[in-house]
C-alpha cells in the first residue's frame, strides 16, 4: 500500500464566501460545553483498543435490516402466524381433538395445521434469508484502515469500530461517521456527495480543523493520539456538538467537520477521518426504524369475516348442542336401542345439560369445515406465484443495468392495487442527476430549435386531439405544425445534421454552433453570455485521455451543463489554479483557439437564501467584471437602469421555457472601477474576517452593496433529464386517481423545478407556499405564524369556485418540524389532501417517516412509498407498501423494502397491471374460498340436525380430508394466480380501472355478504333437493332406498359439481391450465371413488363399490346431481347477467367491445372510452398538455381572425 500521496497545492476554500469559510478555534472560538445529559460519548482516536471494555464499548459497525434472526426467529414468527383467526381456532381445535371428544382422529386436525404455519413460516424465513443476505454484502465492504504502524489496510466495515483512523478514497462511501482530520487539498476541504441522505445533488464542502492539517500522510498517523468529547448519537443530519482534545489544547467540531455513513466523497482524491458514530448509532440508522411485520386491509378484512364465520359456528353448535339436550331429555327414553334404563353419561336423560355441554364441544370440531384451514396455505401459494410472475416480467426488467423488477415480499401482492397515495423521494428516483443544455436567450433572441419533452408530448397530443374533435372551423394540422406554432424559437431555413449526442448538451441551433454566432448582430453580447457560463461557477475540470475532452466535477449538475454547452460553443474552461481560472476561447470560424486567464478575485458562491452567485474578475486588459447568474426573479430586481434593454424580451423567454418544463436562470455582468471594488473588497474582507454571530448576514449585506446596477445579458434553459418514463408513468397513475407527493431533501427551488420537469407542477398551478416567517419571538410565534398560513390556505381552496383551479402545497423541513406537531398536523393533512400536488422539501429521512405515518394514519387510506437512498428507509418501512429502486446508490432502500424495481417508470405496471389483477384475483379468490366451506359445511349442520342431532357426520372422513386439500384446491388456486379480467394492455390504456381496488368494489361488505349468501342459498339447495329426491323413494330399479353412505357421496358429488361450476362462471380469461384444473377436479372425485371403492371392505368400508353398483346404474343419481348443479348456480348467473345488461362495471363494457372486436371496427368510439376512462387529474401530462392545447388554440383562433379581417379588407372582397 502507498503511504502516501503528494497533496495538492490548491487551496479551494478560499473561492467559498458562505460554503466552508468559518473561523478557525484559534482565533478565538470557545470550545463546545460538553456536559449532562446526552453529552457522554468518548472517542480516543487512533486506540480503538480502549473501546473494547465498557463504559466505553460501543456499537460495532454491523448493520442488520432483517426482521427475525436465530433467537427470534420461531416465538416471532409464530405470534405472527398465530395472530390470524384462523390458525388461532385450528391451533384451538387441535388441542381439543387429543380428547375423545372429537368426532375426527387427532392427527386429521394437527397435521394441516402443522402443514399450513410450516410453510408459512418457511416463506418468512427464505425472504428474511434475502435481507439478511443483502446485509452481508453492505457488512462485507472494505475500507482503508489504520493499523497503529502508519500502514493502512483494507478492513471489512463490519470490523470497523470507534477510534480507527479511516482513509477514503474518491468516490468511496464512508463507512462509519467520521470526524473529518484532513484532505488531498492543502487546506483540508473536500466534497462530499450526500445524496443518499438528504437527497440533494449539489456537493457538500467540508473543511477539517487547521490544527489536523499536518496529518498528510499515512507515516503521520503513526504516534497520532486524541480525545474527541461529543452528543450522544441521535438521528439529526445537520447538527453535530463536540470538542477535540488534541495537542494539549481543545477544539471545537460543528458539523462542518463531520463525514456521515453513506455519502460519498467527490472531487477529492482522499480524505483522513477519525470514527466518531459506528453501525445503529450512525445518524444515517438513527434514522432508520425496524422492518415493521406488515399485512395488508385484506387480510386483516379475512380476520373479521373469520370472526363472522366462527360467531356463525358457534351459533349453530349452541343450536346443535340445545337441540341434542332437547332430544336426550325428551326421546331418548323412547330409543329402547340405546338402553335407556342402563344410560350412559353422555345420554342420560336425566342430566341433559351435561350431555348438551359436552355435545358442543363435539359440535364445535365438526362444523369446524365453515373455516377454510386451507385459506391462508392457499393464498401464500397464490401470493408466491404472483411474485413470481412479478419477479419474471420483462416489461419490467431494466436491459441497461440488467436489473429485473423483484417482490421482496409476497405478503402485499393485492395491496399493490389499492393505493391510495404515493410518497416518492425526488432525487434517483424522479431524476437521473443529469441536466441537458436546451434553449438559451441572447440579447433579446432565443436560441434553441429542440423542443423540451412537454412541447413534444404537448404537439401529438393535440394532433390527436384535433384529428377526433376537428370542427369545420378548425383547419386540422400535423404534428410538424402544431410543434412549430408551440415554440417561437424554431428558425426557419435552417436545416440541422445529425450529431453525436453530448451527455449535459441538447442543444441545436446552427446560428450559434461552430463560430456562426459571429455573425448574429449582438456578437458582443454573445460573447460575454458564453464566458460567464466559462467562468461563473466552482468546477473542476478534468481531462478525459482517451477522448481528449474535458470533464467537470460540479457541485450541481447544472452547472457541468454550463460549462458543457460553453465548450460545445467553443468557450472550452480547461484549468484552475488558487487565484485563476483558464479558458480556451474560438473567436473565429476556422476553429483556432486562444488561451485566456481571468484571475478570481472574489467569489460569492449560491446558496439557497442568494439564489444567485457572482464572481469578480480581472481580464487580460486589466477590467473588472462581476459576472453574476440566478433566479431570474433575483437578477430583475438588480438591474440598473440602462441594463433593462433586452428585460421585455428576455421575461417572453423564460415565460415560454417555464411553459415547457425547463429550469431557467438568468445571467447578467457589471463592469467595476479601480477605485470602487477596492473599498468595496476592503470592507468584504474585514466582514469575511469577523467573528461573531452576524458574520453571515454582514457577509451578505456586503455582497448586495456590489450585486447591484447590473446589465442583463441573457438567460439558461436547461432540462432535468428525468428518468427514463417519468412524466408519462406520473401521468397514467394520475389518471388512475393515484395522488403523489414529493418527499425530497433538496431545496425548494431545485424540487419546484423538478416538479415542472414531471409536471407535477405547470403554469397557471396556484403555489401555496407555507414557510417559517423570520420571528424574534421564538417558536410559539413561529407556530402561530404557520397556523395562520394553513388557516388562510385553507379557505382560499374551500372558497375557490373554478371547478378546474388546481393547487400544489410546498413546504420545507423547518416549517414541517411544526406542521407535524399533535396540535397542527390534521390540519396541515386537510390542506395537503385538497391540493393536487404536495412538495416536501428539505426535509429529513425522519421527517418523511412522520410525514408518511401520517398519511397513512390520517387517511386511513392504502400508501406506497417509494426511494432509492438510505434517506428513504423510514417512510418505506412507515409505508403499507415500499418500493426501493435498484440504483446505483447503494440498496439501503432496496433491503428495506417490499418490492423493488430498477426504474420509476415500472411503478405504473408494478400497480396498473400488477397491483390491478392481483387485487381482483385474492379478493375473488377468499370470496369464493368462504362461499364453498359455507356451502359444505352447513350441509352437515343440516343433515345433523335432520338425525336429530346425533353428531353424526353425512360424508365419509376421506371426503372430508380431501374437499379442501384435493378437490378444490386447484381451481382456486387456479383463479388466484391466471385470472385475468382485462389483458395488461387494457390495463395501461383503461387507468381508470385501477380504481376498482382503490374503491375496493370485490371486498367490500356488500360483497362479501353477498358471496356468503350464495353459500348459504347453495348449502340449502343442495341438502334439500337431494333429500327430497332420494329419501322417499326407491333408489335403484329393485326398489332399494339409499342408505346413509349413498346420500352422502350424491350430496358430496353436488357439492363438487356446484362449486366447480360456480368458479368456472366467476372467471373471466381461460387457458388450457383452467380447464385442466376446473374439470380435471371433477374427474378426479370420479376417480377417487372408483378406485376407493375398488379396494378390499376392510379398508373402503361401506363405500366398497358404491361408484359402480350402487350410484352410476341408478338414474337418479345422475338427474340429482344435473339438478342441484343447476339450481345452485343458477342466482349467480342471473346476477351477472342482469348487472352486465343493466348496470356493467367497467371491465364489463371493455370485455364486450374486445370480444366484439368493436375496438378495430370502430377507432374512434374506442378512442372516446379511453378518454372516458381517465380520472379527471390536474398534474400530470394530460392536464399539462391540455393547458397547452388551450393556449395554442387561443394562438390560432387569434391567426384565423386576422386572417378574416385581412380578407373582409381586401379589395377582392368589396
Amino acid at each position: 500500500m502507498a503511504r502516501g500521496r503528494r497533496r495538492s497545492k490548491l487551496r479551494l476554500s478560499n473561492i467559498y464566501t458562505f460554503g466552508c469559510l468559518r473561523p478557525s478555534a484559534d482565533e478565538g472560538q470557545d470550545p463546545h460545553p460538553i456536559q449532562g445529559p446526552g453529552f457522554s460519548r468518548t472517542v480516543h482516536c487512533n486506540q480503538p483498543h480502549m473501546h473494547k471494555k465498557k463504559p466505553l464499548r460501543y456499537r460495532s459497525n454491523y448493520v442488520s435490516t432483517t426482521r427475525y434472526n436465530l433467537i427470534t426467529f420461531f416465538p416471532k414468527s409464530l405470534y405472527e402466524q398465530f395472530h390470524r383467526a384462523a390458525n388461532f381456532y385450528f391451533l384451538v381445535a387441535a388441542i381439543l381433538s387429543v380428547f375423545p371428544l372429537s368426532p375426527f382422529n387427532k392427527w386429521s386436525m394437527i397435521a394441516p395445521l402443522v402443514f399450513v404455519v410450516g410453510l408459512s413460516m418457511l416463506k418468512e424465513a427464505l425472504e428474511d434469508w434475502s435481507r439478511f443476505m443483502q446485509d452481508v454484502k453492505i457488512n462485507a465492504r472494505k475500507a482503508l484502515v489504520h493499523k497503529r504502524d502508519g500502514e493502512f489496510r483494507r478492513k471489512k466495515w463490519k470490523k470497523i469500530s470507534v477510534g480507527d483512523i479511516v482513509k477514503v478514497e474518491k468516490d468511496g462511501f464512508f463507512p462509519a461517521d467520521l470526524l473529518l482530520l484532513s484532505s488531498s487539498y492543502e487546506d483540508g476541504i473536500c466534497y462530499v456527495e450526500t445524496m443518499n441522505l438528504d437527497g440533494e445533488t449539489n456537493l457538500k464542502v467540508k473543511r477539517s480543523l487547521e490544527v489536523t492539517l499536518s496529518l498528510d500522510d499515512d507515516e503521520s498517523f503513526k504516534d497520532f493520539t486524541g480525545t474527541i468529547r461529543c452528543e450522544d448519537p441521535n438521528p439529526s443530519l445537520y447538527t453535530f456538538v463536540g470538542n477535540l482534545e488534541y495537542d494539549r489544547q481543545i477544539f471545537p467540531l460543528d458539523p462542518s467537520q463531520i463525514l456521515l455513513r453513506d455519502s460519498k466523497l467527490r472531487n477529492t482524491p482522499y480524505v483522513y477521518g477519525v470514527v466518531v458514530f459506528t453501525g445503529h448509532d450512525t445518524k444515517v440508522m438513527q434514522n432508520s426504524t425496524s422492518s415493521p411485520s406488515k399485512r395488508s386491509r385484506i387480510e386483516k378484512t379475512m380476520d373479521y369475516i373469520i370472526y363472522t364465520l366462527l360467531v356463525l359456528l358457534i351459533l349453530i353448535s349452541c343450536i346443535s348442542s340445545s337441540g341434542f339436550a332437547w332430544e336426550t331429555k325428551f326421546h331418548m327414553p323412547k330409543m329402547w336401542y340405546l338402553r335407556p334404563d342402563e344410560p350412559e353419561n353422555l345420554t342420560n336423560p336425566s342430566n341433559p345439560v351435561y350431555a348438551g355441554v359436552v355435545h358442543l364441544i363435539t359440535a364445535l370440531l365438526l362444523y369446524g369445515y365453515l373455516i377454510p384451514i386451507s385459506l391462508y396455505v392457499s393464498i401464500e401459494v397464490v401470493k408466491v406465484l404472483q411474485a413470481t410472475f412479478i419477479n419474471k416480467d420483462l416489461h419490467m426488467y431494466d436491459s441497461e443495468s440488467g436489473v429485473p423488477a423483484h417482490a421482496r415480499t409476497s405478503n402485499l401482492n393485492e395491496e399493490l392495487g389499492q393505493v391510495d397515495t404515493i410518497l416518492s423521494d425526488k432525487t434517483g428516483t424522479l431524476t437521473c442527476n443529469q441536466m441537458d443544455f436546451l434553449k438559451c436567450s441572447i440579447a433579446g433572441t432565443s436560441y434553441g430549435v429542440r423542443s423540451s419533452e412537454v412541447e413534444v408530448a404537448a404537439a401529438q397530443q393535440m394532433a390527436v386531439d384535433l384529428d377526433d374533435h376537428s370542427r369545420a372551423t378548425t383547419p386540422r394540422m400535423s404534428v410538424q405544425e402544431i410543434e412549430v406554432e408551440s415554440s417561437s424559437s424554431n428558425h426557419e431555413g435552417e436545416v440541422m445534421t445529425p450529431r453525436v449526442p453530448i451527455k449535459g448538451f441538447g442543444f441545436e441551433d446552427v446560428r450559434l454552433m461552430n463560430g456562426n454566432w459571429l455573425r448574429e448582430p449582438h456578437a458582443n453580447d454573445v460573447l460575454l453570455f458564453f464566458r460567464i457560463l466559462a467562468i461563473c461557477h466552482t468546477a473542476i475540470p478534468e481531462l478525459n485521455e482517451e477522448t481528449g475532452k474535458y470533464t467537470y466535477e460540479a457541485e450541481s449538475p447544472d452547472e457541468a451543463s454550463f460549462l458543457t454547452a460553453a465548450s460545445e460553443f467553443g468557450f472550452e474552461f480547461f484549468k484552475r489554479t488558487q487565484s485563476s481560472v483558464y479558458v480556451h476561447e474560438r473567436l473565429s470560424s476556422s476553429g483556432q483557439t486562444i488561451e485566456r486567464e481571468y484571475k478570481i478575485l472574489n467569489l460569492l458562491d449560491f446558496t439557497s437564501k442568494r439564489k444567485r452567485m457572482s464572481v469578480v474578475v480581472r481580464d487580460e486588459e486589466g477590467q473588472i467584471l462581476l459576472l453574476c447568474k440566478g433566479a431570474d426573479s433575483i437578477i430583475f430586481e438588480r438591474l440598473a437602469k440602462n441594463g433593462k434593454t433586452y428585460l421585455g424580451p428576455t421575461t417572453k423567454h423564460l415565460n415560454e421555457y417555464g411553459e415547457a418544463g425547463l429550469r431557467t436562470l438568468a445571467l447578467s455582468y457589471r463592469k467595476l472601477d479601480e477605485e470602487e471594488y477596492s473599498a468595496w473588497n476592503a470592507e468584504f474582507h474585514k466582514a469575511k474576517t469577523s467573528i461573531g454571530s452576524d458574520r453571515d448576514e454582514l457577509l451578505e449585506k456586503i455582497s448586495d452593496m456590489i450585486e447591484k446596477d447590473l446589465i442583463l445579458v441573457g438567460a439558461t434553459a436547461v432540462e432535468d433529464k428525468l428518468q427514463k418514463g417519468v412524466p408519462q408513468c406520473i401521468d397514467k397513475l394520475a389518471q388512475a386517481g393515484l395522488k403523489l407527493w414529493v418527499l425530497t431533501g433538496d431545496k425548494m427551488e431545485t424540487a419546484i423545478n423538478i416538479g415542472y420537469s414531471c409536471s407535477l407542477l405547470r403554469q397557471g398551478m396556484k403555489q401555496i407556499c407555507i414557510t417559517v416567517m423570520n420571528s424574534e419571538g421564538g417558536s410559539q410565534d413561529s407556530k402561530e405564524n404557520i397556523l395562520n398560513q394553513l388557516t388562510k390556505a385553507v379557505q382560499m381552496v374551500k372558497l375557490e369556485k373554478d371547478p378546474h383551479a388546481a393547487f400544489a402545497l410546498i413546504i420545507d423541513g423547518k416549517t414541517l418540524t411544526y406542521a407535524l406537531e399533535d396540535d397542527m398536523k390534521f390540519q396541515f393533512l386537510a390542506l395537503a389532501v385538497d391540493c393536487a400536488s404536495v412538495i416536501c422539501c428539505r426535509v429529513s429521512p425522519k421527517q418523511k417517516a412522520l410525514v408518511t405515518r401520517l398519511v397513512k394514519e390520517g387517511t386511513g387510506k392504502t400508501t406506497l412509498a417509494i426511494g432509492d437512498g438510505a434517506n428513504d428507509v423510514g417512510m418505506i418501512q412507515e409505508a403499507d407498501i415500499g418500493v426501493g429502486i435498484s440504483g446505483v446508490e447503494g440498496m439501503q432502500a432496496v433491503m428495506a423494502s417490499d418490492f423493488s424495481i430498477a426504474q420509476f417508470r415500472f411503478l405504473e405496471r408494478l400497480l396498473v397491471v400488477h397491483g390491478h389483477w392481483c387485487y381482483k384475483r385474492i379478493a375473488q379468490m377468499i370470496c369464493y374460498f368462504f362461499y364453498k366451506n359455507i356451502a359444505f359445511g352447513l350441509t352437515l349442520f343440516y343433515f345433523e340436525a335432520f338425525t336429530g342431532f346425533s353428531g353424526q357426520s353425512v360424508y365419509n372422513d376421506y371426503y372430508l380430508l380431501l374437499f379442501n386439500v384435493v378437490l378444490t384446491s386447484l381451481p382456486v388456486i387456479a383463479l388466484g394466480v391466471f385470472e385475468q379480467d382485462v389483458s395488461s394492455e387494457i390495463c395501461l390504456q383503461f387507468p381508470a380501472l385501477y380504481q376498482q381496488g382503490k374503491k375496493n368494489l370485490f371486498f367490500d361488505w356488500y360483497r362479501i355478504l353477498g358471496w356468503m349468501g350464495n353459500g348459504v342459498y347453495s348449502s340449502l339447495a343442495i341438502f334439500f333437493l337431494n333429500i327430497g329426491v332420494i329419501y322417499e323413494q326407491a333408489f335403484r330399479v329393485s326398489g332399494q332406498t339409499a342408505d346413509m353412505d349413498a346420500v352422502g357421496t350424491t350430496m358430496f358429488t353436488c357439492i363438487i359439481w356446484a362449486v366447480n361450476v360456480q368458479i368456472a362462471l366467476t372467471m373471466s380469461h381461460f387457458t388450457w391450465i383452467q380447464h385442466v384444473l376446473i374439470w380435471g377436479s371433477i374427474g378426479l372425485w370420479y376417480l377417487f371413488v372408483a378406485l376407493y371403492g375398488m379396494m378390499p371392505p376392510s379398508l373402503s368400508g361401506n363405500i366398497y363399490r358404491i361408484l359402480a353398483e350402487i350410484l352410476a346404474p341408478a338414474p337418479i343419481y345422475w338427474i340429482s346431481t344435473f339438478l342441484v348443479t343447476v339450481t345452485t348456480v343458477l342466482p349467480y348467473f342471473a346476477h351477472i347477467s342482469f348487472q352486465r345488461f343493466l348496470n356493467p362495471m367497467d371491465h364489463h363494457i371493455i370485455q364486450e367491445i374486445k370480444y366484439y372486436k368493436r375496438d378495430l371496427e370502430d377507432r374512434r368510439m374506442w378512442t372516446r372510452e379511453r378518454n372516458k376512462a381517465r380520472e379527471k387529474t390536474k398534474i400530470g401530462f394530460t392536464a399539462r398538455v391540455d393547458a397547452k392545447i388551450r393556449h395554442l388554440r387561443s394562438k390560432l383562433n387569434k391567426k384565423q381572425s386576422n386572417c378574416s379581417a385581412q380578407d373582409t379588407m381586401s379589395p377582392r372582397s368589396v
